[in-house]
């Protein structure tokens, strides 16, 4: 944060403390620049030799992000503004999401705002409104231009050519000329196409796993491109995808199949001269390439360079791995999931033999990237101090109250909130074809309006007294297996263990 002011020098009053907000992302010559957007800032001020400037420079309004938006916010919250000035609405902000939760900040600390460009202020019902209308309008266009990227994303991938991002493991992002003679996108082979090549070969076999084809590649010392080292996840990446195989009828066929309807080519330019690319979106937890329906399958401008019978048979093993049910799993700690190592940061998981429980790191047992062999600690020790501190949280939630049906007289304030707001929306409706007369009028409305709506909502705030109702008591000691694993994943991030502490991570 840069201030016209250094903070010794400024006295702070409430009340008296006005601040500038501007922002640049980069020096066009039709961008106004930071020195001339405070200038036209300064005349709003009524202080303006002691205004504070806080300025971003190079920093962009889709987010709020910035150093110097930040601590602006951060004086907000200690009281220490009165109001805000910009030269422009984007300046703050792009996004009305984020717009949204400013501007509640700003009415909770009772800090005016006001921008120049837009010729209004928040001192006013109409100011007010402006800035949600406005706002709409400005999240309306960044949705516009995010919907023309993806359109944009998917007709690349249609004509063939790679859509932008990270190559694909064993291949690189190169330009290529095209039929018509314009540059386009696309993917060359690297020699780390060599692994992968091994890994679909070795798959294809009927005795070779995953954890054997990750073993082998660790211990040769083969590093993993995305993650720390090799493991199932990323070796059934490489052998799904698609980019890899040389599509011919076969693959074709599969993916129809598999419930694929829609093909960005013709059944005849499956010839096994290129290799595929399949997109589409995704709901809730469905993994990719499992469900398949709404996906789009395009040929690519790049060759192929797996043999499809070698990738069918891949794809064949990797549909019958089902993965094991949850029923069984976490069975021998409530901490299932939360346990982390201290060492490397990967999952402890929790063993038995012989009666007594062990922790087991899977950075040491899976990615083999961790020396630690032993843990002095014991699941029930690390049970019984995670145990105290949920009850110290469940006491403090015993003793809050929740709210109960709705009464009578809330009724009536969600009732009257109602009216007013339809009551406000005639209002605004009437002011382009109002007179200058009966405009005061309808801004003393709107003011009258707007104060009624406010004393609601801090009614709103103190529940009626016949809604009150006690929290049942809650008695960790007593719940099931299963409801203290939920509790625990309720109030826990994470729980580091090293050889004689924890380390918890509370979410709250």
């Amino acid at each position: 944060m840069l201030t016209a002011l250094s903070r010794e020098e400024v006295k702070w009053t409430a009340g008296l403390n006005e601040a500038i907000y501007v922002r640049q992302s980069k020096d066009k010559k039709d961008s106004l620049s930071i020195k001339g957007q405070i200038d036209l800032c300064r005349h709003e001020c009524s202080h303006p030799e002691s205004a504070l400037i806080y300025k971003d420079k190079g920093f962009s309004g889709k987010n709020t992000q910035r150093p110097g938006f930040q601590s602006m916010i951060k004086d907000v919250k200690e009281g220490k503004i009165s109001k805000i000035i910009v030269y422009r609405l984007d300046r703050l902000s792009r996004s009305i999401i984020d717009f949204g939760q400013l501007w509640n900040e700003l009415e909770k600390n009772q800090v005016e705002f006001v921008s120049v460009n837009e010729k209004f202020d928040t001192t006013t019902p109409m100011g007010r409104a402006m800035i949600y209308i406005i706002m709409v309008f400005a999240q309306l266009e960044r949705e516009t231009i995010g919907e023309r990227v993806t359109d944009n994303y998917y007709t690349r991938i249609r004509q063939g050519n790679w859509p932008g991002g990270p190559a694909p493991y064993g291949m690189i992002n190169v330009k290529k000329k095209s039929e018509n003679g314009s540059t386009v996108p696309s993917l060359d082979y690297t020699d780390e196409f060599e692994v992968v090549k091994e890994i679909f070969y070795r798959y294809a076999l009927e005795d070779t796993s995953l954890g054997m084809i990750a073993n082998s590649l660790a211990e040769r010392g083969i590093p993993c491109k995305k993650r720390a080292a090799w493991d199932n996840v990323a070796l059934s990446r490489i052998l799904h995808s698609p980019v890899y195989v040389r599509a011919d009828q076969e693959i074709y066929y599969y993916y129809k199949s598999r419930g694929v309807e829609r093909f960005s080519n013709a059944q005849e330019d499956f010839d096994g001269t290129c290799s595929a690319h399949v997109v589409g979106k995704r709901t809730g937890n469905i993994r990719k390439y499992t469900e398949l329906q709404n996906h789009v399958v395009s040929l690519t401008n790049f060759s192929g360079r797996i043999p499809s019978d070698i990738w069918l048979a891949c794809q064949h093993k990797l549909e019958q791995n089902r993965q094991i049910g949850n029923a069984g799993k976490g069975k021998h700690t409530w901490l299932t999931g939360l346990l982390k190592c201290g060492e490397c940061g990967y999952s402890l998981t929790v063993r038995r033999w012989k009666d007594k429980k062990y922790l087991y790191c899977s950075g040491r047992g899976n990615l083999h990237i961790c020396s630690k062999k032993s843990f002095d600690q014991r699941p029930e020790e690390i049970e019984y101090e995670v145990q105290k501190g949920l009850e110290e949280i469940l006491d403090e939630c015993n003793r809050e109250y929740i709210r109960g049906p709705e009464g009578e007289k809330e009724k009536q304030r969600r009732r009257e909130l109602q009216e007013i707001n339809e009551k406000i929306s005639r209002l605004l409706g009437l002011m382009a074809e109002s007179s200058e007369i009966s405009m005061k009028y309808i801004n003393q409305e709107l003011e009258a309006l707007d104060a009624r709506k406010t004393e609601i909502k801090e009614a709103y705030k103190t529940p009626d007294s016949d809604r009150k109702q006690n929290y049942q008591r809650i008695i960790f000691e007593q719940l099931g297996f299963e409801e203290k694993k939920l509790t625990a994943q309720a109030f826990i991030e994470k729980i580091k263990v090293y050889d004689d502490s924890i380390e918890i991570t509370w979410k709250v």
